[in-house]
């Protein structure tokens, strides 16, 4: 399929001055009188002077409260428009997408191409995941193109990472949407199917029958494989004087899938642990396979997880297939580690339980999946590749897995399996939906952590914002400055001039009573401090994400309320539309740095230069991994302080030869102005 142009406006156009409103509508169908003389307007020059500080209070005066939203609307629109407004906080701007490319992103990642992979799966669309419709968009910011991706799996809730050759690894995703309590309406839940022969596998195709030892029959929702069992043998040996015989231990193979009853009702239920028959097996099969279950309830039964992985392939866009995970994965974390592996962590699996602790390991060379170091975590938990190697767990997750369990922040050796306990964050029990971020540049080693509420459906937001010093002897958490109001589902993105875009969220549970935030601000690393930013028009709360673009702007993607009204009546709609920021620095009227040529990658003195004739007011450069996001986890992005040389041809970087600290992948370069001013990106790859 071919890239589609959207409707683009006009470049180099300036927004124009706005109408100017009367001091009262025009009556338009009643007769003039003595007693109700019409209105009169003010002179221009007058209304130009009111307009810039007295039209609400005039509009009070002489009309009903609609003319004083109205008036204030037009105050409002008409104050963001100037540049001087624009070059303080900055300016939004509606994307216009074509109605044929209109998603449900639930994903973002940015792609060493400069395009966007806007990832939807089934989108939380039931509808959608019973028709098998699972859909991805990309898109070109530069071209402002779309193209839609044939996506083969439904990758609502995967996870996802960069690879050191620059393509994208997805895995997990969406087996079966979760049913409420209210809903079920047959006993369901996990099936142990045991295999004993140690001479084949066996495949249990998806309507496989187990028959409880009572008689009552239920139906597998999915394929499963159970391997061959484990035949493990013992030599001959003397004993007493005796040869004693070989000896044989068979130790039993063991998969897992959903079963639900056959019938509707509570005469399904059990609570009791049995052995079951499966229904139809061949009789040399019989004696060998066999299913065991603790329970099968009619209790609210959860989303299931995939075990399908994929590489994503930017140059022939396309997914690409790769060995499955062991374990099926809804709501993982994929993390970079330091050899350019990736660890994928947590989840809900194949029957909806979280992933207990059963963490794995892919290799981009062999594409295939190994044992991880075992270790349990909620969902989506914020793991960030350290100086070492390690990984430090901020304590950020989004949605499942118990209150007290695997939520304390801490730094994890993987290959020795030892966690250190970071303390010092207060609300910790508000940790979860928290935005999570490797403050710039990453040779800091401080990691920032922002909002977030509590546990599951809980109304608890916090304003708390915590900082921990990762170099510190004793590393720990330092309260930071507060948010204007507690948040969850905040948006956290790195910028090239070492600040942080912070923006949206909610005050409660998915934007629940209408409680989005419209607001947005800046992070200041140096200062400690916040300032303020442009609001945005579009809430984003529940599967929303933000990420940085090679020209230095914000796209802001998708959200997805369950409610639209304060009153909780009115069902939400997902969030379509997408709104782009322009920071201040792109605003301040200034020619950008240029950076010209270059390398596709570092030499191996892990330098590269380019040419510039601004190199006298460039003052330093930054290496930015491109994001990856989702439900407001994104532990790809990082920035990085690059040594600069500069003469009057060009300037040449350095970078740090420490991949702990700058894992192998595509990576974009920005020069920045004493200003703040950037350079557009450009691409380069760390190998």
């Amino acid at each position: 399929m071919t890239d589609r142009p959207a409707d683009k406006a006009p470049e180099g156009s300036e927004p124009s001055e706005p109408s100017e409103p009367s001091a009262q509508p025009e009556p338009s169908a009643q007769p003039e009188s003595a007693a109700q003389p019409k209105a009169r307007k003010a002179p221009k020059k007058l209304r130009n002077t009111l307009l810039g500080g007295g039209a609400v209070v005039l509009l009070v005066g002489l009309n009903a409260p609609a003319a004083l939203d109205f008036a204030q609307e037009k105050y409002h629109a008409y104050k963001i428009a100037q540049p001087g407004y624009k070059a303080e906080f900055g300016s939004w701007d509606l994307l216009n997408v074509p109605g044929e490319y209109r998603l449900n992103a639930i994903h973002a990642a940015l792609l060493h191409t400069g395009k966007v992979l806007l990832i939807a799966g089934s989108g939380n669309d039931q509808k959608k995941f019973d028709s098998g419709t699972f859909d991805t968009v990309l898109w070109d910011p530069k071209k402002n193109t779309f193209k839609k991706i044939p996506t083969p799996e439904d990758f609502f809730c995967a996870g996802h990472a960069q690879l050191p050759d620059g393509q994208l690894l997805v895995a997990g995703g969406t087996a079966r949407y979760e049913v409420l309590d209210d809903k079920v309406t047959r006993a369901g839940g996990g099936m142990r199917v045991k295999n004993e022969s140690p001479d084949k596998e066996i495949t249990l195709k998806k309507g496989t029958r187990f028959r409880s030892p009572s008689g009552v029959e239920y139906v597998s929702k999915f394929d499963v494989t159970v391997p061959k069992a484990k035949r493990d043998f013992k030599i001959g040996y003397f004993a007493s004087g005796q040869m004693k015989p070989w000896e044989t231990k068979v130790t039993a193979a063991e998969s897992r899938v959903f079963v639900e009853a056959v019938k509707e009702g509570a005469g399904a239920l059990t609570t009791q642990a049995a052995q079951y028959e499966i229904v139809g097996l061949p009789e040399e099969d019989a004696d060998n396979v066999y299913g065991l279950a603790q329970k099968i309830t009619t209790e609210k039964q959860d989303f299931q997880g995939i075990k399908a992985a994929y590489e994503f392939d930017p140059r022939a866009e396309k997914y690409v297939p790769v060995q499955p995970m062991k374990d099926a994965r809804w709501y993982p974390t994929l993390t970079t580690l330091e050899d350019g592996k990736v660890l994928a962590a947590s989840g809900l699996n194949d029957v909806g339980d979280v992933v207990p602790g059963d963490n794995e390991i892919y290799d981009p060379k062999t594409k295939k999946w190994g044992k991880g170091p075992f270790r349990y975590f909620p969902t989506y938990p914020a793991l960030f590749l350290t100086k070492g190697g390690k990984l430090f767990y901020s304590g950020s997750n989004a949605g499942y897995g118990p209150a007290l369990k695997g939520r304390e922040p801490g730094l994890w050796d993987v290959d020795t399996n030892k966690f250190s306990k970071v303390g010092g964050m207060t609300d910790q029990d508000q940790l979860e939906t928290s935005a999570s971020v490797l403050l710039p540049p990453a040779q800091d080693q401080k990691v920032m952590v922002l909002g977030g509420g509590g546990v599951g459906e809980s109304d608890k937001a916090t304003t708390r914002t915590a900082i921990a010093d990762l170099k510190a002897d004793n590393p720990a958490f330092k309260t930071g400055p507060q948010l204007a109001q507690g948040t969850r589902y905040l948006s956290s993105v790195l910028l090239p001039d070492d600040s942080v875009f912070t923006s949206g969220g909610s005050k409660d549970y998915r934007g629940r009573g209408a409680s989005d935030i419209l607001q947005a601000q800046f992070y200041d690393p140096g200062a400690n401090a916040f300032r303020d930013a442009a609001e945005p028009t579009v809430g984003r709360n529940y599967h929303s994400e933000a990420l940085l673009l090679p020209d230095g702007r914000i796209a802001t993607f998708g959200s997805d309320p369950l409610y639209g009204d304060e009153d909780n009546t009115k069902l939400g709609t997902f969030e379509q539309r997408v709104e782009i920021f322009t920071p201040p620095y792109l605003e301040k009227g200034k020619n950008r740095p240029v950076l010209e040529g270059g390398p596709e990658a570092f030499s191996s003195d892990d330098s590269a230069t380019y040419r510039t004739k601004d190199a006298d007011r460039i003052v330093k450069a930054r290496l930015m991994r491109p994001s990856a996001v989702t439900h407001t986890t994104d532990v790809e992005q990082r920035s990085i302080e690059l040594g600069l040389k500069k003469d009057k041809d060009g300037i040449t970087v350095t970078v740090p030869d420490d991949r702990t600290l700058v894992p192998a992948g595509w990576y974009m370069i920005f020069a920045t102005d004493k200003d703040g001013v950037p350079s557009e990106a450009k691409w380069i790859q760390v190998k």
